[in-house]
């Protein structure tokens, strides 16, 4: 892309030459030399100040949002977040990849990974990194398109209403996926309601043409297909028969320390899907997955294989060696309700002690005490021995759970507690919000790696 471009196409005034550049950096840090700066501003930073040394790392010129001296050319635009997704865009346009765009209060970065795992053996695929799913990751995961990519795998994640549209726009999905809608992060939306909505804004950005996939067994399911119009729409479910489910599943068998094996039924066919990450829940991630990719023209063997050479993501009921020989489930990366009381039923297959170590969830809103309490309520009834919490909120888990529950005052009190207790005999899960800092709690207690 060259300047002038970028002048035609977005607007804003142009100071210096005219020139060509090939990618684009929003962090001096890692910026490569050629590439053009874009200074991002917000609360709490202004990228604006940086972009004299965005010129002595090469940068060969600067997208910015006020007037500076600078010895780069730069673009002045009014808002330099705007003008990063309308570059993603303008990129996008010009792949010839099939774009796929998911959401969903649970399981999204699992599914994305999934995909990956399927697409990659049906040609060269490009997926979200890590956890660049917002307002920002998401555009940058979009200028990393190429003429060689075959698949485009976008997550897109959010914090209030209008940032999975926002997203979506950029994005122009040729298939759109929404694995379901829970009162997760409820704090931004207002309620579960407002989630269900702010889930479906991906649906809007869909072209008449394009396809939906939806979960036939969240209880938001018709609302979506209402609001998909006349858009062709795919259903999928883990129960056997559900009406109207274009994809399914049987025969779910729960193995040692978690792992699951089920029948795939597609319209292509069935097969038998083992999958090395822990937790029945994870069918269904399985199930939404392999939809996804056969109906972007992956094949049943590349399902099957996809699926099984798809190793555990970090911090997401991700199986370790833990100290004294102990086994250690981190799930460390994120909670809401409904992931607690999924790891909670892995935990439960576990033979010996079984110690749930949780951490608070965050952005629960009014809902924040009554979740907490039914969590604690959940590992009670599947018979987890020991439950053992910090944070605020987590008494209330705590409190709920009863007898062998536990409360910490501090994390360094409740590290060398389960230091103390590690053993052959013990399974310990490890969860909480991102905010509640849980995987330091991982990092005492890990040993080496999987087991």
């Amino acid at each position: 892309m060259t300047l002038s471009l970028l002048v035609e196409e977005i607007g804003g005034e142009l100071t210096g030459a005219d020139l060509e550049f090939s990618c684009l950096s929003t962090d001096t840090r890692t910026l490569a030399r050629g590439s053009l700066y874009l200074a991002l501003a917000g609360d709490n930073f202004d990228g604006n100040e940086f972009v004299n040394a965005a010129a002595e790392k090469g940068a060969c010129a600067a997208v910015v949002s006020r007037e500076l001296e600078s010895t780069i050319p730069t673009l002045r635009v009014v808002d330099t977040h705007v003008a990063l997704g309308k570059i993603s865009a303008l990129n996008r346009k010009r792949s010839r990849a099939k774009v796929i765009a998911l959401t969903g209060s649970q399981g999204k970065t699992t599914v994305k990974e999934m995909l990956g795992a399927i697409l990659s053996a049906a040609g060269e695929t490009l997926i979200t990194q890590a956890n660049l799913n917002n307002t920002i990751g998401v555009p940058l995961t979009l200028l990393d398109l190429e003429p060689s990519h075959d698949f485009a795998v976008i997550e897109m994640g959010a914090n209030s209403a209008g940032e999975i549209g926002f997203s979506a726009r950029l994005t122009q999905p040729d298939i759109a996926l929404i694995t379901n809608a829970s009162a997760a992060h409820i704090e931004g939306f207002g309620s579960l309601e407002g989630i269900v909505s702010a889930k479906g804004e991906i649906i809007d950005a869909l072209g008449a043409e394009g396809l939906l996939i939806l979960n036939a067994d969240d209880a938001h399911v018709h609302d979506w297909m209402l609001r998909a119009g006349s858009r062709r729409t795919v259903l999928f479910s883990t129960e056997l028969g559900r009406e109207n489910a274009d994809y399914s599943c049987s025969d779910i068998a729960l193995g040692a320390r978690g792992k699951v094996s089920f029948n795939l039924i597609t319209p292509m066919g069935q097969r038998r899907i083992a999958i090395k990450l822990l937790g029945v829940h994870n069918v269904a991630n399985s199930v939404a997955a392999a939809a996804t990719a056969i109906e972007a023209g992956a094949s049943l063997d590349q399902v099957e294989s996809g699926l099984a050479s798809l190793q555990p993501v970090p911090g997401r009921m991700h199986p370790l060696a833990g100290v004294n020989n102990s086994c250690l489930i981190d799930d460390s990366y994120n909670a809401s309700p409904s992931s607690f009381r999924a790891a909670i039923d892995v935990l439960g297959s576990c033979s010996g002690l079984r110690f749930l170590i949780a951490g608070d969830m965050k952005e629960m809103g009014k809902a924040s005490e009554s979740a907490h309490s039914g969590v604690g309520e959940y590992a009670a009834k599947a018979g987890i021995d020991k439950l053992w919490a910090v944070g605020e909120q987590s008494e209330f888990t705590v409190k709920a759970f009863g007898s062998g529950g536990r409360h910490f005052s501090k994390m360094g009190e409740l590290m060398t507690a389960c230091q103390d207790m590690a053993s052959s005999d013990v399974t310990f899960l490890v969860k909480g919000s991102r905010g509640a800092g849980m995987d330091a709690v991982v990092k005492v207690l890990r040993e080496s790696e999987e087991f």
